[in-house]
């Protein structure tokens, strides 16, 4: 009895306060933290002024600039991203009741690695209307609609081959994740010097290229995922009885199998479109979410968001300053220091279960 009750998981409401409190303090630490150092202070200085709240603009206007046009947008992004990437790895987990799922599972990022090779391989002046209408951008975009072409083949093809069940849908995940790693692999090995270089800094994922335009792009897909996801957490609860036994007790299989893919595509296949391959985050953070304050998907999800964005603000800020004044790509720092984390987690799991 009372191991029970000293298992009993943390209520939802402190799983939020906890998890936002933590990402507010990295927010702030992270702007300013840097080459140019901006002191607390100096920061709600710098808000106070730009809001209207006080008429004292700062001393050092560098420091200002610095702010608003480098380090905020850089910061906000990596947040969304974070936070795409944690609650799309949750979900999916729950989906196909697995610790060890995540977005690579549906094509996500292979879909997603292939067009952007494509694109700059076509040295993107080819593609005509699209560069028209996105503009520097076009990777980025067509690194999206990449992600969300091959996700919506995974999920026909299991309905053609198979019922439509998630174990169908995870061979086919791995069948297509196969063929599209192989055309991407061709194609770097066609690609001239520069074409190379490029790739493979793609893929090793960044946020240098933040800036308010590539925020406001993301956050109504990211958004989207974020708001709608918690409302399937009651079916994913279910679903851990198996798929009869949750259609039996009321959950619609097909809708739910539906909304996942295509919340999980947005937010993944989003942030993947604008910093790159980044891996890790959606395997690690849900991981951590659920050994310290359970596995209900009421919480799991937004924990899992919150997370994701504490652990990409943080790895971002660790990127930019450690090599400084060159920057690590931030897919290595994550796999650098994932795996071993990800290792110890289940280490221990298997020691507390003995």
């Amino acid at each position: 009895m009372v191991q029970e009750k000293l298992k009993q998981p943390i209520p939802p409401g402190w799983v939020i306060l906890i998890l936002g409190i933590a990402l507010l303090a990295c927010i702030i630490f992270s702007v300013g933290t840097g080459a140019l150092h901006i002191s607390f202070s100096e920061i709600i200085g710098i808000i106070s002024y730009k809001t209207g709240l006080t008429d004292t603009p700062i001393l050092e206007e560098q420091k200002d600039i610095v702010f608003w046009v480098i380090r905020l947008p850089r910061v906000c992004l990596g947040i969304l991203v974070g936070a795409g990437l944690g609650i799309g790895g949750a979900a999916l987990q729950g989906l196909f009741r697995n610790p060890i799922a995540d977005a690579t599972l549906i094509g996500v990022t292979s879909g997603a690695s292939l067009f952007a090779v494509i694109v700059i391989m076509l040295n993107i002046k080819f593609l005509g209307i699209i560069n028209e209408y996105a503009g520097a951008y076009t990777l980025s975009f067509a690194a999206f609609i990449g992600a969300a072409l091959t996700t919506m083949l995974v999920y026909q093809l299991s309905k053609i081959t198979g019922e439509g069940g998630v174990t169908t849908m995870l061979l086919c995940g791995i069948a297509i994740n196969a063929f599209a790693a192989a055309l991407t692999g061709l194609m770097t090995y066609i690609a001239t010097d520069e074409q190379l270089r490029t790739i493979t800094f793609w893929t090793l994922g960044s946020l240098g290229g933040a800036s308010w335009t590539t925020v406001i792009s993301v956050a109504p897909f990211i958004g989207c995922s974020i708001i709608f996801m918690p409302y399937l957490a009651k079916s994913l609860n279910l679903l851990v009885l198996g798929e009869s036994q949750a259609a039996h007790l009321g959950v619609n299989m097909k809708v739910l199998k539906r909304s996942i893919i295509i919340l999980a595509t947005m937010a993944v296949g989003s942030s993947v479109a604008v910093a790159g391959t980044i891996g890790f985050v959606g395997l690690v953070v849900p991981h951590i979410i659920r050994s310290i304050f359970g596995p209900d998907n009421r919480y799991l999800l937004i924990g899992s968001a919150l997370g994701g964005a504490v652990v990409l603000t943080l790895a971002d800020t660790i990127s930019r300053t450690i090599v400084a004044p060159a920057e690590l790509p931030i897919g290595i720092l994550t796999a650098l220091l994932g795996t071993p984390f990800f290792l110890y987690l289940l280490w221990n799991q298997k020691r507390n279960r003995v």
